[in-house]
């Protein structure tokens, strides 16, 4: 029945009457959907409002949940729930809850609710039901969808195991359900891998891919086991071997293989990214980026020039037009593969995309200069430079053309357009003087660069990265006591810096001293560190001075398929020429010499060992 006139005069007259005496204004109480919004409903919410800005939560909660089963209206049911989570009213909020599921049962929304909330409580035992009880009420062309995502509900619950057992038992009328058995899998598997057991989910991952090897979710699975388990990484292959794989899941891969530092199976994955969906931009600076690291100059320089022209193409269009999502929205295997892609071009410009793609344009042109700059290109690199006009990026700017007066030997006029930049913040001072300091290292003047960082350290104390960046300056100019102590400084401080375990473990290694305690320190970052390949280079060293020639040869194998560094090449072929496989010492030699022939390391090698390539 519409309200009448008189209704609406009289719940007018309480707000007046309020406002009469004095009563702050309050918040639009919710409004319910149904039009019976009689005066007495209109009073309740206000009360309801009026007592919760006073401090009285409790009795809020009462009148919105009186209200909302008065007239089952949702809006009302998550007014009171969410003043219950509010006041930490754990118990209130899940009958708030069970009250909208008991007044709307065909509603998923409240069971989702109510699902969080038990997970907050740590109450997963009793999430059983419920859980069974949303995965019914969801359409069947969206349950494996559902069943995928399950895990991430559960993941504020503390007890992971317990959350594991729950979703085992709760899915197990789906788990022989032809439709569903995979998303069954690899949610278990999830739930597995979260209460840290990789072995459980990796099993699971492998069912999961032998009965459905088309579906994205055993391979998704894969990638997050990737760091405990490496064997699930032949899931991801062999998915990615597949035609029409969605560029996202490949970019996940690629993002995997970065982390692990392996970089140039990274740029094999982009290639072939770049090469399947060419239109797409993103890909393209993540390629040249890498290839830059990797001193692919060449390569870098078209990859980045190629990022550039489809951004500034992208953006000079009037309309962007709509294109294949790079993740299938019909996957059911894998609902949170889109979180994953950036990749996929929307149907028209939006603010956020605007500002990511100016951001990514200014990255380009900064790496585009450093690739100019490493090639001798001086004029390249300022005309890129040039491009940048945003105030945020001036002390990088700034930087890369400082470092270019210094590669020109104008190291003093260099350093002085570094102190001038202006301080914006106290992160700009720091900066400043790390870059100061690096100049100065990058070229070879590494007394001044250890005052600088000197500097830095008295006013940035106990700042890890400075003292690190120290002790490695104070290596190279003969300061080893000061390097120890530095580095050590850095553990106490931060005992998970992998990186200062294995450069002291390092050190020690590559003057013969205390062999076994570098050891220790090297396995040490690689525990804090798996599979980083400068990390097995070390382990790799030191097994060589301990004189264990066969392990020596294995780990430096494996450093180097994962990252064909110089010094890494270096030590391979030293370790291989001790083994007296000289063919392929030298062969090594030479790649290593093709990234980088000015390098320190590979040339004392060389000229220690009367090398001649």
């Amino acid at each position: 029945m519409p309200e009448s006139p008189r209704r609406r005069i009289r719940a007018l007259a309480l707000v007046a009457a309020c406002a009469v005496a004095g009563v702050q204004a309050a918040p639009v109480p919710p409004q319910p959907s149904r039009s019976a919004l009689d005066a007495q409903l209109f009073y309740q919410l206000l009360i309801g409002e009026m007592q919760l800005r006073n401090g009285d939560p409790g009795t809020a909660y009462r009148a919105f949940l009186e209200a909302a089963k008065r007239t089952a209206d949702p809006a009302l049911f998550r007014r009171a729930m969410d003043v219950a989570l509010q006041a930490r009213a754990g118990n209130e909020a899940l009958a708030a809850t069970q009250s909208w599921r008991e007044a709307q049962p065909d509603s998923p929304d409240p069971i989702r609710l109510q699902l969080q909330i038990l997970a907050a409580l740590n109450r997963v035992a009793d999430a059983r039901e419920p859980t069974a009880a949303l995965i019914e009420l969801t359409p069947a062309s969206e349950r494996s969808s559902l069943i995928t995502a399950l895990p991430r509900l559960f993941e504020r619950a503390t007890d992971k195991r317990q959350t594991a057992d729950m979703l085992q038992a709760a899915l197990a009328h789906y788990a022989s359900d032809e439709a569903t058995r995979t998303a069954v899998a690899v949610s278990r598997g999830r739930a597995w891998l979260a209460a840290d057991e990789p072995d459980r989910a990796l099993e699971l991952a492998l069912q999961a891919a032998r009965q459905d090897p088309a579906a994205a979710g055993p391979a998704l699975l894969a990638l997050e086991l990737l760091p405990k388990r490496p064997a699930s990484e032949q899931i991801v292959i062999d998915h990615l071997a597949r035609p029409g794989t969605e560029p996202a899941l490949r970019l996940a891969y690629v993002q995997a293989l970065m982390a692990s530092q392996r970089f140039p199976d990274a740029v094999a994955q982009l290639q072939i990214a770049t090469s399947e969906r060419p239109e797409i931009a993103p890909p393209f600076l993540t390629l040249g980026a890498l290839q830059a690291e990797l001193r692919q100059f060449d390569a870098a320089d078209v990859a980045l020039q190629r990022y550039v022209a489809l951004v500034e193409g992208e953006a000079a269009a009037p309309t962007v037009a709509p294109a294949a999502s790079a993740v299938s929205a019909a996957d059911a295997d894998a609902p949170d593969a889109a979180a994953t892609s950036e990749d996929a071009p929307s149907a028209g410009p939006t603010p956020d995309r605007d500002n990511q793609a100016k951001q990514g344009l200014v990255q380009a042109w900064l790496l585009l200069a450093q690739v100019a700059e490493q090639r001798g290109d001086y004029g390249a690199a300022e005309r890129w430079l040039s491009r940048i006009d945003d105030p945020r990026r001036a002390l990088q700017v700034q930087v890369r053309r400082a470092l270019i007066m210094a590669r020109q030997g104008k190291v003093d006029e260099a350093v002085a357009s570094l102190r001038q930049v202006p301080e914006r913040n106290p992160g700009d001072a720091r900066a400043k003087l790390v870059a100061e300091a690096q100049l100065l290292r990058d070229v070879e003047r590494f007394p001044a660069s250890y005052a600088a960082f000197a500097v830095a350290n008295e006013r940035f104390p106990d700042d890890t990265e400075l003292l690190y960046e120290q002790a490695m300056v104070a290596e190279r100019i003969g300061r080893l006591d000061d390097m120890e102590r530095l580095l050590r400084r850095v553990i106490e401080v931060q005992p998970d810096h992998a990186h200062a375990h294995n450069a002291l473990g390092y050190s020690l290694a590559d003057r013969g001293l205390r062999l076994p305690e570098a050891r220790a320190l090297i396995q040490r970052a690689l525990e804090l560190t798996p599979g980083d390949p400068f990390i097995t280079d070390s382990l790799g060293w030191v097994e060589f001075r301990l004189g264990n020639l066969e392990e020596a040869e294995r780990q430096l194998r494996t450093a180097w398929r994962a990252r064909p560094d110089t010094e890494i090449g270096a030590h391979l072929g030293e370790v291989l020429w001790s083994r007296g496989l000289r063919d392929e010492a030298r062969g090594i030699w030479r790649q290593a010499q093709a990234r980088d022939s000015a390098n320190a390391v590979l040339r004392e090698t060389l000229a220690r060992l009367q090398v001649s390539l």
